[in-house]
This record gives C-alpha cells, structure tokens and sequence, in this order.
C-alpha cells in the first residue's frame, strides 16, 4: 500500500470510530429539547435551510476498476445562506471532492488529490410554505490536480432542488447538469440527489440518499450510474453545536463497466446559525 493510501486508510478508520461513537451519544431527555432536536435535524436534512452547515461526506466505492480496487472521495461541501432582501435569500454549496484512486493499469497507478470544484447556488424564497424551492447555476472549476481525478475546464449549467417537510417526514430531490470544456476535453453530465428522511425520537432517523449520474457523452449502456440503497443517522450536540452523523451502504444496480457496485458513505455535518 503506498502512503497515500495508507493515510486515506487511516482517515477513513477514524471517521468509522467517529460514527460509531457518535451512535452512542446521549442526548437531553427533556421535551423541549426533544423538539429542538427535531427540529435540528429536518434542517440538516434540508440542503438550502436558513443555517450555515459544514458537511464531511466520505464515499468508499468497492470493486473499482479492472482490478476490482477500492476508490475514496471525501467530500466536503460548506453550505452558507445570505439574505438578499426580505423575500428571497441566496444559498451557497460549494462542492471540493479529494479523490484517491487505485492502480488501474500498468502507466496509471495510485491517483490522490482535488477534483473539480463545483459551486452551487439557489435563489430560495425567504417566506417557505409547504414546498420549499430554490434555482439557480452551478459551476465547474478547473481544479482537479491531475487529469485522471478531474477535467481542467470550466463549465456551468442550471441546479434546483424542491422538498417538503411534513410530520417526521422530510422528502425532495435536486438536480442538475453541468456542461464544460469543448472540444476533445468536455463534459456533460446529469446529477440527480433524491432523499427521504423519516425522524425518530432521540434524534435518530433513517435515511435514503442516492445519487444518480449519467454522463451523456459515454457510449450506449455505459451512461448512468443508479445506487439503490439507504441508512441511520443521529443528530446530536457537542456542548451546544449540533453535529449530524449519518451511514449509508448503496449499491449500484446500474453501473458502467469497471465502476465500483457498492458504496458505503459516512457523513459528519456541523451546524451553525445563520442569523
């Protein structure tokens, strides 16, 4: 194992004990506590609500590649809400992938560094009623440190995302596609994120978040990449912050050849407020 796999190895045991640990947190018992426990986790089950929210979002994807290797993505995506006025606020996610790869033949071997970084942004309605909504662009950023972890072009192309929180209950989806680059070195690709959430007591719940891909410049059949699959998540505090903590194993029963089958995603997120 070379050292940058070793350190990846290492990082991702830490998160499993992190997870693990958090598991057994104990939360205040009291009602009012139990409701803003709640009340906490539908928002950071909400990718555009009014709270600066810092997710840790760890994907190991099994069987990648001809050699059926493993693959890690630690994704870190900060989300930051502004209010343009008394209508309408503009809410930020900024996507930064670290990429390491396995060998995948004999002139490429391990691969560690960033991906393109891709920034969101929606307009959301400040006033929400049942359906909560926002649009907007999102960017593609010539970041990636080496050609096999990313394309070193800019690129652009609309985002949404709509959901509805009712009862325990917290249902959406968001999409978009992005286009970059031109001529031999391009991109186009489709992502949509659907997610439901039901809470519990305690501040648990379970969750299923897929995300489905299709890059429609690859040839017929080897477009889309679709996980099915889902998991548990808690939040809890860590004096006074909250800090959300969620596992999820997905397998994708669509997948182009040599993409990995299964994934599992451990995801830290720290809340923050807004106002």
């Amino acid at each position: 194992m070379t050292p940058n796999r070793a350190a990846w190895a290492r990082l991702g045991g830490a998160l499993v004990l992190a997870v693990a640990a958090i598991f057994h947190w104990t939360l205040p018992a009291r009602a009012d506590d139990e409701a803003k426990t709640t009340s906490d986790a539908q928002e950071a089950q909400n990718p555009i609500a009014n709270i600066i929210s810092v997710p840790f979002q760890n994907n190991t994807y099994l069987n990648y590649g001809p050699h059926k290797s493993d693959a890690n993505i630690l994704v870190i995506q900060p989300v930051y809400p502004l209010a343009i006025d008394s209508d309408w606020n503009l809410v930020t996610r900024w996507v930064a992938p670290v990429i390491a790869t396995p060998r995948v033949s004999l002139s490429q071997g391990d691969k560690f560094g960033l991906g393109n970084m891709e920034p969101e942004f929606y307009f959301s309605p400040a006033h929400v009623g049942d359906i909560i909504w926002g649009v907007g662009p999102k960017l593609w950023l010539p970041t990636a440190t080496d050609r096999t972890l990313g394309l070193d072009r800019w690129g652009a192309g609309p985002t949404a995302v709509a959901l509805t929180i009712q009862g325990p209950w917290v249902v959406g989806v968001l999409a978009n596609n992005v286009w970059a680059g031109s001529a031999a070195q391009k991109a186009n690709q489709l992502t949509i994120n659907p997610f439901l959430n039901y809470n519990f007591s305690g501040g648990w719940y379970v969750a299923s978040a897929e995300i489905i891909t299709a890059n429609w410049l690859a040839k017929s059949g080897q477009q889309w990449t679709v996980p099915v699959g889902g998991g548990i998540g808690r939040l809890f505090r860590m004096g006074s912050l909250p800090v959300n903590a969620r596992f999820q194993i997905l397998n994708n029963i669509v997948h182009p050849e040599d993409a990995p089958n299964w994934q599992l995603q451990f995801q830290l997120q720290f809340l923050f407020s807004a106002k």
